[in-house]
């Protein structure tokens, strides 16, 4: 017996070092890697299960093995460098090439010409636009959303995903682990009966169970190669604005042209990590000739090669603000130093204009908002509060020209745990159109003042910043 209480006595100690050691090489921010070595040493044995569970980043491993078999870089004719894209944009818009030149090597992705992008007001244009495509698909559909809801608007993508797989359209559908719990019973199951080729992101036990922190919040639709969409909107009728006290509004877009293989790129390396199938060929990647003006690039971002590159090039954006920032978001947590870009803006003279909903669908979250965004009102940035319903759009307009678009918000849980997708786009035609709806939202809406969140009681403030202390986890 007093063999094994010298093992233990031995090994705890050792494993609990190994532990740490790893803790602190591995984890970029200063308090998490604290928080785990004082975990790690507070509760011996059960920190450190704790550790291998939920601290160690599996996805960041698992993606250099698929960079290895990830597709070749495809050289469009459509690709655009800085020089030339200042040869596009009105010269009062020229200093944004810096901001191109900062997103190449953000990304290493290069932007592509030729494209059209149409913004999709809500789920009463969102979804038949989506649906029609899908109907009308010849060779693929590929699907991947956060959230796929078991009602009348899921169900109708499923009829109209059943009949595409009857008519020999090849069909793929990836739906997130822990989004696919928002409705029951899951659509999993529901399109697989229906033999639809569907997978889960984290598909095994117990891949599920260490990754249901790891999302996959990406929305994308693509069929055929050729037509794209993507935003923030999951596939739920609470998307359409007479569905009832919860509904949301929301903007989604749809893109035609080279961009549209970016899109499909993302699926690719998503589907091959969930389901072990390559999609290659034709069928999914057809080629792709210019039919507009928009120049883009689709900017991916998670926990894994792609850490921290919307939150990079949140920050490019801002730096390179010269007139105006727009932002609309639900969910507006940002860290120190996103908040310090913005003042520092402000202070330039940049006008910056932060769009949030004053009635969250999340009240944790909401409490949280009002305890992080006084860091924001001191320096000349606005904040305005939209009534109902409440507003899930996720945009970022910059000197009515750059537009950043897609799945992320404002968050920790966002920029750096979720698997995000986001779109850049150099157009002063779209940027316009998007920023006029911002500034009718911004019409219709109040102000919120730092006097005004100082004026509340001692017990609402308490409760937001406690609330706040939890911003890393929401």
């Amino acid at each position: 017996m007093d063999y094994w209480y010298s093992l233990v006595a031995i090994l705890v100690p050792a494993v609990s070092l190994l532990a740490s050691g790893h803790a602190v090489l591995s984890k970029r921010e200063p308090r998490s890697a604290t928080t785990w070595v004082v975990l790690i040493w507070l509760l011996p044995v059960f920190g450190t299960v704790l550790y291998l569970l939920f601290g160690i980043n599996r996805i960041r491993r698992r993606a250099h093995a698929l960079r290895r078999v990830e597709l070749g870089r495809y050289q469009s004719p459509d690709n655009v460098d800085p020089a030339e894209l200042g040869r596009r944009l009105p010269p009062d818009h020229a200093h944004l090439v810096s901001l191109a030149g900062a997103m190449n090597r953000i990304t290493a992705r290069p932007l592509v010409g030729g494209n059209t992008v149409q913004h999709l007001v809500d789920g009463e244009d969102a979804y038949p636009a989506m649906l029609e495509a899908i109907r009308g698909a010849r060779r693929s559909v590929t699907l991947a959303t956060y959230i796929f809801g078991n009602d009348r608007v899921g169900r109708e993508f499923a009829d109209a995903l059943e009949a595409a797989t009857r008519r020999g359209v090849q069909v793929r559908v990836l739906i997130d682990n822990a989004g696919e719990r928002y409705s029951w019973p899951s659509m999993v199951g529901h399109l697989k009966r229906r033999k639809v080729p569907v997978a889960r992101f984290f598909p095994r036990l117990p891949a599920r169970f260490i990754g249901m922190n790891l999302r996959n919040h990406r929305k994308l639709l693509i069929v055929d190669g050729r037509v794209g969409f993507t935003g923030g909107m999951n596939i739920r009728q609470n998307h359409l604005l007479h569905s009832g006290r919860r509904a949301a509004r929301d903007i989604h877009f749809r893109f035609r042209g080279p961009v549209v293989r970016h899109l499909q790129e993302v699926f690719y390396e998503d589907w091959l990590f969930s389901a072990g199938e390559r999609l290659e060929g034709d069928v999914w990647f057809p080629e792709l000739g210019p039919v507009g003006d928009v120049v883009a690039r689709g900017v991916r971002g998670g926990p894994d090669d792609n850490l921290l590159k919307h939150q990079l090039s949140l920050h490019a954006g801002i730096a390179c603000a010269q007139r105006n920032i727009r932002i609309v978001t639900p969910y507006f947590l940002p860290d120190s130093t996103l908040a310090a870009a913005l003042n520092l803006a402000a202070l330039r003279g940049v006008q910056v204009d932060i769009v949030l909903p004053a009635h969250n669908n999340l009240p944790f979250v909401h409490w949280a908002v009002l305890g992080q965004i006084r860091q924001v009102l001191g320096h000349g940035c606005r904040v305005w509060l939209t009534g109902k319903p409440f507003d899930h759009t996720k945009l970022m307009i910059v000197d009515d020209c750059w537009t950043f678009l897609g799945s992320s918000n404002w968050d920790p849980r966002s920029l750096r745990l979720n698997f995000e997708f986001n779109v850049e786009c150099y157009d002063p035609e779209l940027a316009t159109n998007l920023a006029a709806r911002v500034a009718t939202r911004i019409a219709h809406a109040r102000r919120l003042t730092l006097q005004q969140l100082n004026e509340r009681n001692i017990a609402l403030r308490l409760r937001d910043g406690v609330a706040r202390l939890l911003m890393p986890y929401l």
